[in-house]
């Protein structure tokens, strides 16, 4: 679904301890150039579910998640998202990947050979920004509707954020996070 979500049989999984760069950041690389650092990070985890993926967890978070460590094989993908530089340790949450991160940022691997911005730090200033330009300033989230009559709810670092516009005479409508897009009916973009 992105660089540190899964779904298992209709089971949303967020990956334990780990924090990926959102689908619509960028980060450069060491040559300096630009390039799209949450479809990296997507695609290095769909490089790691290979054989049967195995998950292990108890708790949910607010959207209804699954937090969960998950294993392809014998290889633990939310430790090896972080070794290989395109996950951060989530520090807020867990300091079990922070060895991980450190051996990845030592070796300048993923994310490290470049430059980034944190993807909380990169998710506050979006937000922040769409805040300004929301009829709400409290509620910035998008919930669209398409032309197949899907509820889609856009978080103002969704990909298509910018391209979003919201028709209330239409029943399309802002949210004020994501769990209340989520209970209202709306999904999340990736899907």
């Amino acid at each position: 679904m992105d660089g540190d979500t899964i779904e298992i049989n209709s089971t949303v999984i967020r990956l334990h301890g780990i924090d990926s760069p959102e689908n619509a950041q960028n980060c450069q690389r060491a040559n300096g150039k630009t390039f799209n650092c949450g479809a990296a990070a997507e695609n290095e985890l769909k490089k790691l579910v290979v054989t049967d993926v195995t998950c292990l967890g108890n708790q949910f978070d607010n959207f209804d998640r699954l937090i969960a460590i998950c294993k392809s094989g014998n290889v633990e993908i939310n430790r090896a998202l972080v070794q290989s530089g395109w996950s951060l340790a989530y520090r807020k949450f867990s300091n079990d990947y922070v060895v991980a991160e450190d051996d990845a940022k030592l070796n300048k691997r993923g994310l490290w050979a470049g430059s980034f911005e944190t993807p909380w730090d990169f998710r506050a200033k979006r937000w922040s920004a769409a805040s300004q330009v929301a009829p709400d300033s409290e509620c910035p989230i998008k919930g669209n509707i398409n032309r197949k009559g899907v509820r889609i709810y856009h978080a103002p670092w969704s990909r298509s954020y910018s391209r979003t516009k919201i028709n209330t005479a239409k029943g399309e409508r802002w949210f004020c996070n994501e769990a209340e897009a989520l209970a209202a009916g709306w999904r999340a973009p990736f899907r």
